[in-house]
């Protein structure tokens, strides 16, 4: 009994200072080891740093030392007391240990490298690909899905973060996953283009509505990773052009109705206005993706003093409006129109014909008012002149506007022929004020 109750004894203080047999810390084998011994151990581990992606080691690291010290004693006595058996075992056990002190190397330095790697390894790699619902020649589609052999950087460097502190490191192989055709995303992109082609889009232009159906004029549309719709503009631009060619006035022809009743067909020069067929189109098209419903034309442009396009507010009398000026080249008559009723008639002298200063014909607008002003330019005669006028409304980028000419004296109607102005309309100046006051900015210049 004496014996029996010794080696008891013994073997009891053997199981409670020795770690049991087939015991390993981070596959280094601990048994029959005090802990102390195991942390000397420990310490004294050379660590390879060879990194594995399953069987395939993909970076041959630098050797160091395992960053193990005093501090670490502690957590091999927690390890000690897991393992602890009241009679020896012989279960194999390997226990997972990181050291206290950070392993920069590992931290740092091997795991920038390990990205690196895998990106660089990744770009001989055939990369999945995912299957995405779009719009081909109106109708909708699915494509498939397709594996890859891309490693899944994120998913490895996570892994990597959370690897036991072994000498060789083994990262499962992680490649990255394609979106399948019945995943909720594609589902979700699936739903959004059939919405996409439920719409439509009122494009106002003028008095005049266009309907812009998705369902008629996307042919191609996709969905990117944030759910973003993108269309193809081509059909969209196709009917605004369209709507310009046939609504817009710069550049064409006006019908007008003279005082006396006669109607001429007189060009537009300055005055009309166009739509910004690029600009128009990328408005209703992203309409058409964010699902607004009605739109007015906005990016109207035109030419001379002005660059927004003049008269496109101006539905009326052909597009020239009730409130004008007319002039007549041929009777040496202007008059003033506003909101269709004449305020003013006037004898006037024009360009000088016989020097070819003929003021030009053609639809212009009043791009400016100035009172007093000063003219200055050129003329047949007179290579540079410089005059004040107590009021000036130009119409043409060229100086030709209307102003008082107090100098002149001959106001017959044949005047113009050889004692014409530079181009200008010389308007007499008892009734300069009052035609300048029924001028008005961007108004019509009718001139034939």
């Amino acid at each position: 009994m004496i014996i029996a109750a010794l080696v008891f004894g013994i073997m009891s203080y053997y199981q409670a200072t020795h770690f049991n047999a087939n015991v390993a810390i981070n596959g280094i084998k601990v048994s029959h080891m005090k802990p102390e011994q195991a942390l000397k151990k420990l310490t004294a581990q050379i660590l390879k740093n060879d990194v594995f992606i399953g069987n395939e080691q993909i970076i041959n690291g630098k050797n160091t030392m395992a960053k193990f010290s005093q501090r670490d004693l502690k957590s091999i006595n927690q390890v000690f007391n897991k393992q602890r058996t009241w009679w020896p075992s012989f279960k194999t056990r390997n226990y997972a240990l990181k050291p206290a002190t950070n392993d920069d190397y590992r931290s740092d330095t091997l795991k920038k490298q390990l990205e690196a790697r895998l990106n660089q390894l990744n770009k001989k790699l055939k990369a999945p690909k995912d299957a995405y619902a779009y719009i081909e020649n109106g109708d909708l589609k699915v494509s498939k899905s397709e594996a890859g052999k891309q490693y899944d950087v994120k998913k490895l460097m996570r892994v990597y973060d959370k690897q036991e502190y072994n000498s060789e490191i083994y990262l499962p192989v992680q490649l990255l996953i394609p979106i399948k055709a019945d995943s909720k995303i594609v589902k979700d992109e699936t739903s959004a283009l059939k919405k996409l082609m439920t719409r439509q889009v009122s494009y106002k232009v003028q008095d005049k509505s266009y309907d812009f159906k998705a369902s008629e004029l996307i042919k191609k549309a996709n969905v990117s990773a944030n759910m973003k719709i993108t269309v193809d503009s081509s059909e969209l631009k196709n009917k605004v052009a369209e709507i310009n060619k046939n609504q817009s006035t710069l550049n064409k022809r006006f019908n007008f109705k003279t005082h006396s009743g006669r109607t001429l067909s007189i060009q537009g020069q300055s005055y009309g206005w166009a739509l910004n067929v690029s600009k128009e189109t990328t408005r209703i098209k992203k309409a058409l993706e964010t699902g607004k419903e009605s739109l007015k034309a906005y990016n109207v442009y035109g030419v001379g003093y002005s660059t927004y396009g003049i008269g496109y507010h101006n539905t009326t009398n052909n597009g020239i409006g009730t409130s004008y000026a007319e002039v007549s080249i041929a009777e040496q008559k202007i008059w003033i129109y506003k909101n269709g009723k004449l305020v003013i008639s006037t004898d006037v002298v024009t360009g000088r014909h016989d020097t070819n200063e003929d003021t030009p014909k053609g639809l212009w607008y009043v791009m400016y008012k100035e009172s007093p002003s000063t003219l200055e330019g050129s003329e047949a005669g007179n290579a540079h002149y410089s005059v004040k006028v107590d009021y000036w409304a130009p119409f043409t980028m060229s100086g030709c506007g209307f102003h008082d000419a107090s100098w002149r004296r001959n106001w017959k109607k044949d005047a113009y022929l050889t004692q014409g102005s530079g181009g200008c309309v010389n308007t007499p100046p008892s009734v300069m004020k009052t035609v300048y006051d029924n001028l008005e900015q961007n108004e019509p210049v009718v001139i034939y």
